[in-house]
């Protein structure tokens, strides 16, 4: 098992990606805190885990609250020995045009991703410096490479975690810890299906058209990004175990962008 005895957070890891990355680092022999807004579908998840024979906790965690972001971090860390890998996943979506967007819903958007990146990242590190060594991963998306219309707060989110990631990098490098960035396509979860009769409804298509025409047009395959896919790609960054990788984006979006 690649990650035994490892001690991780998922951030966001009641449902969607984040719930599959920490079942599959569970299986891989990691100890795993699912750390989301809502603490008792977290301990649905830890449930679920258990009866795997896996390890695991709930913590109630807004990435956006310093002092429940740091409650959380140490907690782990008490329970479980320390923090060897972060998976910042906690995320939400909105779809407006800028012209038609608030100021509200931006500073929303831009404050999960990219202020929760931080804030658990800064609680983390000195955890993993003290240890000798972490993974730091921020889960990205295409959409770190390039922009769709209706989600400027969201593009730009996702393309900060890039530059975040780097510095990161460099900086725990000395220290033995990497970061990299996970960027998938779309991935058929509760985020995306609120998004398809969204979009439907701006773009002025029909649902079918925003899966085919908009989501899926530049796969190789016409195929959605599995959780699976996802979840392979952070075993593999959290299990690496040089800086030969580190301040790396790796895309899993059945082609829709190449590089």
């Amino acid at each position: 098992m690649r990650l035994q005895d490892k001690a991780a957070i998922v951030t966001g890891a009641a449902s969607g990606i984040g719930k599959d990355i920490a079942k599959r680092f569970c299986r891989e022999g990691a100890k795993v805190c699912i750390a989301d807004l809502k603490l008792q579908n977290a301990q649905k998840v830890v449930d679920e885990i258990q009866k795997e024979g896996g390890t695991a906790m709930a913590v109630a965690m807004d990435v956006t609250d310093e002092s429940q972001v740091n409650a959380g971090v140490q907690q782990t860390a008490e329970r479980f020995g320390g923090i060897d890998v972060l998976v910042s996943n906690a995320g939400i979506q909105h779809i407006d045009p800028v012209d038609k967007l608030s100021f509200g819903d931006w500073r929303k958007v831009v404050a999960i991703h990219l202020d929760g990146a931080f804030l658990t990242t800064k609680a983390c590190l000195p955890h993993m410096y003290k240890a000798g060594g972490g993974s730091v991963i921020y889960m990205g998306s295409v959409h770190s490479k390039e922009a769709s219309p209706l989600k400027a707060p969201y593009v730009a989110a996702k393309h900060g975690l890039l530059g975040l990631c780097r510095v990161v990098a460099m900086e725990g490098a000395k220290h033995g810890v990497r970061a990299n960035v996970i960027c998938p396509g779309y991935v058929r979860t509760p985020l995306v299906e609120k998004q398809i009769p969204e979009q439907a409804r701006d773009l002025g298509i029909s649902e079918e058209e925003v899966i085919k025409n908009v989501m899926l047009k530049d796969t190789v395959d016409a195929e959605f990004t599995s959780t699976a896919d996802v979840a392979e790609i952070a075993v593999l960054f959290a299990s690496f175990r040089t800086n030969a990788l580190t301040g790396q984006s790796v895309i899993v979006s059945h082609g829709w962008h190449m590089q």
